[in-house]
């Protein structure tokens, strides 16, 4: 595994499913939201770190395709690969995956770096990337 990917757990609790017992759509959202802050946690960048020096990352664009509901109980990985690094912006693949390797839910998420205190884009900042960019 490179820098670039990253895989966490979750199960599934009744607070995140529906009357149907099947994940609410917009919680899947939250697991990938979780998942890229693990990342960045994982390589040394916590939110409390990036708080400090007023840089934080906005949601831009996202797609989202729910291939096959994830149910109570569930224990699944959600599997996270940067797949672009731009000067303003990070561009993650995010798989929600079983037990079995099926995937169940699939994202693109663009973010965009901002600086906190003026909510304005900024270059994502060196030691970000430094710690996230691919091996090579």
């Amino acid at each position: 595994m490179n820098k670039s990917e990253f895989k966490w757990p979750i199960t599934i609790y009744y607070e995140d499913t529906d009357a149907g017992g099947v994940v609410y759509h917009s919680n899947y959202l939250k697991f990938f939201e979780r998942a890229r802050t693990e990342l960045f946690r994982h390589h040394g960048v916590s939110q409390q770190v990036l708080l400090e020096k007023s840089v934080g990352f906005v949601v831009k664009s996202l797609t989202i395709d729910f291939i096959q509901g994830a149910r109570l109980d569930e224990h699944l990985i959600v599997e996270t690969f940067i797949t672009e690094i731009k000067r303003v912006s990070l561009t993650f693949c995010q798989l929600l995956v079983n037990s079995e390797g099926k995937v169940l839910c699939k994202a693109t998420v663009k973010v965009a770096c901002i600086d906190n205190s003026k909510m304005k884009p900024i270059a994502i900042p060196s030691f970000i990337l430094s710690e996230i960019s691919c091996d090579r």
